[in-house]
C-alpha cells in the first residue's frame, strides 16, 4: 500500500525550509545536522525528534554523506519522492554554486583574502550552532546511564580509534537488541517515552506522513530509474568527446568513491587526493589542499571537494572543448556521479526503516543505535572545532587515531569569533541567520583591517 502524505503543511512552505537549511549548511556533518534539527524539529516542529533521529540512523550507515542524504529522507516523509528530491537537491545546490564561482576565481585569481575572511566567521560561527544541537539531542537522546556509555564508547571508538561508522553503529544495534531482549527497559521503556514527552511536539502526526509499503517490483523499478540517472550522463559524454576524454576517466572514478565513502566523506578523501595527484595527475598536491580548504568553508558536504578535482581535471586537459567548458563539464558529472546513488539508497531503503520503526522487539536496538550516533556527532563537532581553532596538530598517538592539536597554533580570530557566536547564540539567543551573518562579517572586517 502506498499513502502519501495527509498533512497541511504546503510544498512550497518545504522548499522554503531546505533552500534555508541549504544556504545554511556549514560545518560538515556535525553543522549541517545540527541546521537540520533546528528547523524541522525545534522551530517548524514538523517532525518529531525519534522520527528525526531514526533517520540519521539509517543515513550513518550509507555510503555518501550523510547529511544529504538525511535532508532526502526528511522530504521524502514530508511529501513524498518530489519531497525527497526537492530537499537533497537544495541542500547541495548552494554548495555546488559556491564551489564553481570559487574554483574559477581560483584558476584565475588565486585566493580573494575577503573570501576566506567570510568564510572564517562562518565557521566560527558553526561552532555555535554545532553546539546548541549537541546539546539538545543529548539531553533527548541520553537519559539514562546506560545510553549515555553507549554514546560515550561510540565516541572513543571513533575518536581514539578511527572505526568506521558502520561498525560502531551496528555494534550498538546488536548491543541494544540483546539487552532489551534480556529482560531490561533502559533503552526502550520509560526513559524514551519520558524523552518523547518533554520535546516539543510535531504539528504533524506521523500517521500523516508519507508511507510507502515496500515490494520487490518497487525496488526494481527503483534500482533500473536510479541506474539509468546515475550512468547515462557518462556513457553520453563517452560518445560525444570519446572514452579517453578526462570527463570520463574522472567521473567513473567518482562513481566508484559514491560507494565506498562509509563513514562521510573523510574517510576516503585520503584516498582520492592520492589517486587525483598521484595517479591521474589532474592537479598538484598543493592545489589539493586548496580545494580541501574550499569545500571546508562552503556550503554542503565536504565531499563536493570532488567538483574542484573535476573542475582543476578538465581545466587541464580540456581536449576538443574549450578550458571553461571542459573544467564545467568535468565538475558538474563529478557532482552528478557523486549524489544520483545518494537518493536511491533514501528512495529504496527509507521504507524498509519505517517498517522497522513499528517493530516493537527491535526498539531497544534503535534506541542504543541513537545512543551511539549521538557518540558520532560529539566526535564531528570535536573534529570541526579542532580544525578551526587550530592550525596544526600533533602525530598521531602510536595505535590510536589521535591526533591532538598543537597548542601553539590556536587560531586567535577564530577562537575569539567562535566565543562571541557561543556567546549569542546561548546567553543572547540570537536568530541563527542573524548570528551567522553577524559573525561572518566580523571575520571578513578582521581579514580587511589586518591587511
Amino acid at each position: 500500500m502506498n499513502r502519501g502524505p495527509s498533512h497541511n503543511i504546503p510544498f512550497s512552505a518545504a522548499l522554503g525550509a531546505w533552500a534555508r537549511i541549504g544556504l545554511q549548511s556549514f560545518g560538515g556533518p556535525a553543522g549541517q545536522i545540527a541546521v537540520m534539527h533546528r528547523v524541522l524539529v525545534d522551530e517548524k516542529r514538523w517532525v518529531s525528534e525519534h522520527r528525526f533521529l531514526l533517520a540519521l540512523n539509517y543515513c550513518t550507515l550509507l555510503p555518501g554523506p550523510e547529511a544529504q542524504q538525511l535532508a532526502t529522507y526528511m522530504g521524502w516523509l514530508l511529501h513524498g519522492a518530489r519531497g525527497g528530491l526537492a530537499a537533497g537537491l537544495l541542500f547541495i545546490l548552494p554548495g555546488f554554486v559556491a564551489m564553481l564561482l570559487l574554483a574559477a576565481l581560483y584558476v584565475t585569481l588565486g585566493h580573494v583574502p575577503v573570501v576566506d575572511g567570510f568564510f572564517l566567521g562562518l565557521k566560527a560561527a558553526v561552532l555555535a550552532l554545532v553546539a546548541a544541537a549537541v546539546t539538545r539531542i543529548g539531553q533527548r537522546a541520553l537519559r539514562t546511564s546506560v545510553a549515555r556509555a553507549v554514546a560515550v564508547l561510540a565516541f572513543t571508538a571513533i575518536f581514539v580509534f578511527a572505526l568506521p561508522f558502520p561498525f560502531i553503529v551496528l555494534a550498538a544495534g546488536v548491543f541494544g537488541l540483546v539487552w532489551t531482549r534480556s529482560g531490561r527497559m533502559d533503552f526502550a521503556g520509560g526513559a524514551e517515552h519520558e524523552a518523547a514527552a518533554n520535546a516539543p511536539p510535531p504539528v504533524i502526526d506521523d500517521a500523516q506522513l508519507n508511507h510507502v509499503t515496500p515490494t520487490w517490483r518497487r525496488a526494481l523499478r527503483l534500482l533500473a530509474l536510479w541506474l539509468s540517472i546515475w550512468f547515462l550522463p557518462i556513457a553520453a559524454t563517452a560518445l560525444w568527446l570519446g572514452p579517453d576524454h578526462v570527463a570520463v576517466s574522472s567521473s567513473l572514478f567518482f562513481a566508484k568513491m559514491a560507494v565506498v565513502t562509509f563513514g562521510g566523506a573523510y574517510a576516503v578523501l585520503a584516498y582520492v587526493a592520492q589517486q587525483a595527484v598521484e595517479h591521474y595527475a589532474w592537479l598538484t598536491p598543493a592545489q589539493m589542499l586548496d580545494g580541501l580548504g574550499l569545500a571546508e568553508t562552503t556550503p554542503g558536504p565536504l565531499i563536493l571537494v570532488v567538483q574542484f578535482v573535476g573542475f582543476l581535471a578538465g581545466q587541464h586537459a580540456p581536449g576538443v572543448l574549450s578550458a571553461p567548458a571542459s573544467a564545467l563539464l568535468c565538475a558538474s558529472l563529478a557532482v552528478w556521479v557523486t549524489f544520483a546513488p545518494c537518493f536511491l539508497w533514501i528512495f529504496l531503503g527509507a521504507p524498509y526503516v519505517e517498517q522497522l520503526r513499528r517493530q516493537p522487539t527491535l526498539a531497544g536496538a534503535l534506541a542504543a543505535i541513537t545512543a551511539a550516533v549521538v557518540g558520532v556527532i560529539m566526535n564531528l563537532a570535536l573534529w570541526f572545532a579542532l580544525h578551526t581553532l587550530f592550525t596544526q596538530s600533533q602525530p598521531r598517538l602510536p595505535g590510536t587515531a589521535l591526533a591532538l592539536p598543537v597548542l601553539q597554533s590556536a587560531h586567535g580570530p577564530a577562537i575569539a569569533l567562535a566565543a562571541l557566536a557561543l556567546f549569542l547564540t546561548f546567553r543572547l539567543s540570537w536568530p541563527a541567520l542573524r548570528m551567522l551573518m553577524t559573525v561572518a562579517a566580523l571575520g571578513a572586517a578582521w581579514v580587511v583591517l589586518s591587511g
